[in-house]
């Protein structure tokens, strides 16, 4: 059976959304078809508000509204801890535990050749600069125990060395090939707690 064009639009646009399969696209679709209208102007004011009134934080790349996110402007934060993560759900897990009050540092993705990321195409570069104009008394490394999370942190840790800053990473409480996003909290707010020192 063919669909109208306008269904299947939607269906495709909804298809390319992350962990979004055509049959959950379709069954999305056809339950906003189904919607009545002030439902779906709701929707389209959220998606709006998502992209015209969010932003990147100018300091460590989380999500803002305005220049810096609430993470970078809370004073009560400690300013001299800085944990570096690959992507923001990976913060927003990080911050579930309530186990650490330090600031961050979004580097977009990890180093992967296969992939196309570089040194330049994630934020290494930026994050140098941050730790040469701060004093930071420990780098924490909270990426993914998987091969390129390891070669990442290997990289990071290498760059650092002239700094003289205690660099630590998050114990191994997380699988190896498992991700921070789809951690429980429990298991996040021990790895972070038991970080270990990197020699």
């Amino acid at each position: 059976m063919n669909l109208p064009a306008p269904l299947e639009i939607i269906i495709e646009e909804l298809n390319k959304l992350p962990s979004v399969g055509k049959k959950t696209a379709q069954r999305i679709s056809l339950h906003l078809l189904r919607n009545n209208d002030a439902q779906i102007d709701s929707l389209i004011r959220a998606l709006q508000s998502l992209k015209e009134d969010l932003s990147f934080c100018s300091e460590c790349f989380n999500i803002a509204v305005g220049d810096k996110c609430e993470i970078c402007k809370n004073p009560k934060r400690d300013v001299s801890l800085l944990c570096v993560v690959e992507d923001i759900s990976d913060v927003i897990a990080i911050e579930r535990t309530h186990e650490f009050n330090g600031l961050y540092h979004i580097l977009g993705g990890v180093l992967s050749p296969l992939s196309g990321k570089s040194v330049d195409s994630i934020r290494i570069n930026e994050l140098l600069q941050r730790i040469s104009k701060k004093e930071f008394k420990e780098i924490i490394l909270a990426l993914n125990p998987d091969t390129e999370g390891e070669t990442t942190s290997l990289y990071i840790a290498k760059q650092l060395k002239p700094y003289n800053i205690k660099i630590s990473r998050i114990a191994r409480g997380l699988p190896v090939g498992g991700n921070l996003e789809f951690a429980d909290e429990a298991t996040i707010g021990r790895a972070v707690l038991s970080r270990t020192i990197i020699q």
